[in-house]
């Protein structure tokens, strides 16, 4: 792994940037990161909010390097015309095609208003069998940007994809770096975690190697924790929305 000595480094003194993970070098992870992006039959993607691609704990661009099937959106609604693959769902649905096999799901904690289904349930519902395959929608930001995306994409989302969740607490306070091995910034509720521990939470149930994936994955999230809690220029970063965390 790459290093640098921060304490002689002068403050005018550019940082040094791996070009592989693109991270300052001090916390590069190309030691965690698998050598080949992991191929799932799950496509996922993610709308990351604008305000969250210049954060220095942003996990989604990790995340990126580590799946293959992952596509990341910048913007702060989900419409027609932002990705091929949601405007195909979102046609097939439109013609009640009884014989899709691609079924599309978008993660966030549900409301009185709109009920989500737990993602170990809405995946049994549609059997074992082996043609099945998934999308995955994610949205990366605070937990007030994320209700915002959410909030503005459902008149497109509702159409084709069913709200999910993993198992969370909104009665619980949140964990911080110090509660766990995985926490990047301060949690909203007990449960929570960042969009990276989401997803491979996530493939663990949805793909029939999940348990192989979601290990990987979490591996990298754990390095990439563990670089920042040694790291004092993240201490004391803001609180950032996490998706439900599975029990």
């Amino acid at each position: 792994m790459a290093t640098t000595n921060s304490a002689t480094r002068s403050p005018n003194t550019p940082r040094r940037i791996c070009s592989v993970c693109e991270r300052p070098a001090t916390v590069c992870l190309c030691d965690s990161i698998p050598a080949e992006p992991l191929s799932t039959a799950t496509q996922i993607v993610i709308l990351q909010h604008p305000h969250e691609q210049r954060h220095r704990l942003a996990t989604v661009p990790v995340l990126n390097k580590c799946l293959r099937n992952c596509q990341t959106l910048i913007g702060r609604r989900l419409r027609r015309g932002d990705s091929a693959l949601l405007d195909s769902l979102h046609d097939a649905a439109a013609e009640e095609n009884p014989n899709q096999s691609l079924h599309a799901a978008f993660l966030f904690p549900g409301t009185d208003i709109t009920p989500s289904m737990e993602i170990n349930q809405w995946k049994s519902s549609f059997g074992d069998v082996d043609m099945n395959k998934f999308v995955l929608i994610a949205f990366d930001g605070t937990w007030k940007h994320a209700k915002e995306m959410v909030c503005a994409s459902f008149p497109f989302l509702s159409k084709f994809a069913t709200q999910v969740c993993l198992t969370y607490d909104l009665n619980v306070d949140g964990g911080t770096i110090f509660s766990s091995d995985l926490i990047l910034r301060k949690e909203p509720f007990g449960g929570c975690m960042s969009t990276m521990e989401a997803v491979a939470r996530c493939l663990r149930i949805l793909e029939p190697n999940g348990v192989e994936i979601e290990s990987k994955v979490i591996g990298v999230l754990r390095t990439m924790a563990t670089l920042a809690w040694l790291n004092p220029r993240t201490k004391s970063l803001s609180p950032m929305f996490a998706l439900p965390k599975n029990a």
